[in-house]
């Protein structure tokens, strides 16, 4: 009789707690255009192409097939009801979690093709045992690698907050360290920092002896001050056009979302704002993990103008061999940086020397100076090195604007 009680209190709770959180985004849009017009609006009923992470459809003639490969990514959002979360006790997301689950959306669609394959497709039915392992790593349990608990807490160490809003540089970096912990993805991350892809950092990083190991590259961009440069939006394009896209992290002004193609000039993208239950998906035995394995997956993209993304994103792309990652390479040199002026961002052999690293330079001796003797040099002395220190200062305020910076997105 109590669990009884208690079963229906719980119901009773988290119908008051959705009906406060209210509609959400995509999944309300879509049932909102449905409902009107009897057809989600996702895909424009027009003879045109459409690019979904590297592979190139036809509008009218294959919109179902569009539909089911978008709905095999893994769709990340807003959950409540998860165990308590930093010193605030957080048991939803909702509000600072976005840009978080975008990141776990472009993790969750490297380690798909990396174990699965691109052409891989989810339905309902699927128990396939390397799938559920992959879902399982984003459920929102504190175990699991790639939780809402994981990523927050690990960006405490890049002195985050848990609940403070995320950029993409950030989430990127703190995904870099969880995939260490996870024997079993076989993938590494590298960042590539100042906009710049040094091929000998991932070379370091990816090479032992002749093997190689599966890398998701990374790379923030900054492409505008408040708004996106028209100039980079064909090289955006042609980012996604590129077998090994996995898509791109990034949103429109305050709000994360989950690139992962373009119809013309609109970008096709997956929101996380909207706010369902945690659970678990386990082996799919049950109904309840069978509807929850449901929650992970969207049918319907949305759109949104390329003009209207916000400037800071993250491009991002899955190198299974170093044959892949060189042909990558040879693609953005020949087919993406060459689109715009200045490029896209750089590739570069070796990182260049920065004040970072001039302890490692072996810097010419100075030769010695016999200084006219003088009562004021002292003082004088002191007056220039004040200088100099704010000189500094002024020089590293110059430096760290120069690189990729994060909106503060929700």
């Amino acid at each position: 009789m109590l669990v009884i009680l208690a079963d229906q209190l719980t119901r009773i709770m988290e119908s008051v707690f959705e009906a406060y959180l209210g509609p959400d985004s995509v999944l309300a849009s879509a049932v909102g255009q449905a409902v009107g017009s009897g057809e989600p609006e996702d895909i424009p009923k027009r003879n045109t192409n459409v690019w979904v992470l590297g592979k190139r459809y036809n509008a009218i003639q294959e919109l179902e097939v569009i539909r089911r490969d978008i709905q095999s990514r893994l769709w990340c959002t807003y959950r409540h009801g998860f165990m308590p979360l930093g010193e605030v006790q957080l048991t939803t997301d909702k509000g600072w979690g976005c840009m978080l689950r975008c990141g776990q959306m472009v993790l969750a669609q490297a380690l798909i093709d990396l174990h699965l394959g691109r052409d891989w497709f989810w339905t309902p039915e699927c128990q396939d045992a390397t799938y559920l392992k992959i879902v399982s790593r984003f459920e929102d349990v504190r175990k699991s690698y790639y939780s809402i608990h994981q990523i927050a807490l690990t960006g405490e160490s890049q002195n985050k907050a848990v609940g403070e809003w995320l950029g993409p540089n950030t989430v990127a970096q703190i995904l870099k360290k969880l995939v260490l912990f996870d024997d079993w993805c076989s993938l590494l991350i590298h960042v590539a920092m100042d906009s710049t892809v040094v091929l000998d950092d991932v070379y370091s990083l990816c090479l032992e002896g002749d093997a190689w190991k599966p890398l998701l590259l990374i790379i923030p961009l900054r492409l505008g001050i408040s708004d996106i440069n028209p100039i980079y939006i064909p090289a955006l394009k042609r980012c996604l056009e590129l077998d090994s896209s996995c898509g791109m992290i990034g949103g429109r002004p305050n709000q994360a979302l989950y690139f992962l193609g373009y119809v013309e000039d609109e970008v096709l993208y997956l929101d996380p704002h909207t706010t369902q239950r945690t659970g678990v998906v386990g082996q799919k035995l049950s109904s309840g993990e069978q509807e929850h394995d449901e929650t992970y997956h969207q049918k319907h993209a949305a759109r949104l103008s390329f003009s209207a993304m916000d400037p800071s994103l993250a491009v991002c792309f899955l190198c299974k061999t170093s044959d892949s990652f060189q042909q990558l390479i040879g693609k953005l040199r020949q087919e993406v940086l060459g689109m715009c002026s200045p490029a896209l961002f750089e590739i570069s052999q070796t990182r260049a020397v920065d004040w970072d690293t001039a302890e490692d330079i072996e810097w010419p001796t100075m030769p010695d100076i016999d200084w006219p003797a003088g009562t004021s040099d002292s003082d004088s002395f002191a007056i220039v090195e004040e200088s100099v220190r704010d000189g500094d200062a002024a020089g590293t305020s110059n430096s760290s604007s120069s690189k990729p910076s994060e909106s503060a997105v929700v």
